[in-house]
């Protein structure tokens, strides 16, 4: 099974070479499980929005998932969850609330989609502890400057609360992806907390000018370097240095469970870059602990890895489905 001693071993090797006491995963997905399930059939059997043959890895529980990133010593990560359309978006932050209350080491996570109500449910999402949101430009197939997000955008700029943006066009292109509709809502909102996801792929270029003009642009590592990820979006090599400019602005994103080879993969593909350690140190820790405020957590000592977490199976709430 994915995820055994070998693998957790294999991910402790690479902390104590690099120096850190943990980790910190903007982009992991938690979603309620009937939910998550239509999500990796979706992936699995190459769904549209897919376009290529995507196995899941970590096809496993919610408690031994939990578990897993305990045991990778990953401080700190989101549930990401998003709609696919109206109507979705309010049950979801209610879901993702109560998974962060029983998970202390999730951080809260919401999401949005443009509608009637969207900026009464995202406010109340901010009131009730939500520390990051996730906006799927692509999946949602919307126009991020969608007049009924512009309050929304402006509430989370007020707030300072991140918002993890799939807005690139890969693995699919969609209507809306792309650095343009981006660079056209940065424009308006320029304090915006935006971690665009996967790099940007595969306009990796267009995505870092922006970080490189607005500070509070952030990009996610999400698949970047992999072997998978350089098979369909190869990173370009001339781009490289900007990666080491914006260091302090790169997040470590996974896509886990939803990936097609293993967690550690990621982290030795980041290592391969050849940016050296104090950068992969701040990648996949620092900026992320220095984002959410985990600042205490830099030479907190490593906490052993939780493998039998004391928590109840998940009771799926009544709600729309994704499908």
């Amino acid at each position: 099974m994915a995820g055994g001693d070998a693998e957790v071993e294999a991910v402790r090797r690479f902390r104590a070479r690099v120096g850190l006491p943990g980790l910190v995963d903007v982009h992991t997905h938690f979603m309620p499980e009937r939910v998550l399930k239509k999500v990796w059939e979706y992936f699995e059997s190459a769904g549209p929005l897919v376009g290529m043959e995507w196995p899941i890895t970590y096809r496993h529980e919610e408690n031994e998932r939990v578990a897993l990133l305990r045991a990778f010593g990953v401080r700190a990560y989101t549930s990401l969850l998003y709609p696919h359309k109206p109507g979705m978006a309010d049950w979801l932050n209610g879901w993702a609330a109560g998974f962060a209350a029983r998970t202390p080491d999730c951080l809260q996570t919401a999401t949005l989609f443009p509608e009637d109500g969207v900026e009464t449910y995202v406010r109340e999402a901010v009131e009730g502890g939500a520390r990051i949101f996730k906006s799927h430009v692509q999946v949602g197939a919307y126009d991020p400057n969608d007049e009924r997000l512009d309050g929304v955008w402006g509430l989370l700029s007020d707030a300072a609360v991140p918002v993890v943006m799939h807005c690139g066009s890969g693995p699919v292109a969609g209507q809306y992806t792309g650095p343009e509709p981006v660079a056209r809502l940065l424009a308006r909102h320029p304090r915006l907390p935006l971690v665009i996801a996967h790099l940007g792929m595969p306009e990796y270029t267009g995505f870092l000018k922006l970080a490189a003009l607005y500070e509070e642009v952030r990009l996610d590592t999400t698949i970047a370097f992999t072997d998978f990820g350089e098979g369909f979006a190869p990173f370009p090599k001339e781009a490289r240095g900007r990666l080491a400019d914006l260091g302090d602005r790169i997040l470590l994103g996974s896509d886990f469970p939803n990936i097609p080879y293993p967690y550690v993969h990621q982290l030795e593909a980041l290592e391969a870059l050849g940016l050296g350690d104090p950068w992969l140190r701040a990648v996949c820790y620092e900026n992320g602990a220095r984002l959410f405020g985990l600042a205490d957590a830099v030479t907190a000592p490593v906490a052993a890895p939780v493998t039998d977490p004391a928590m109840d199976p998940v009771t799926d709430p009544a709600g729309p489905q994704a499908g």
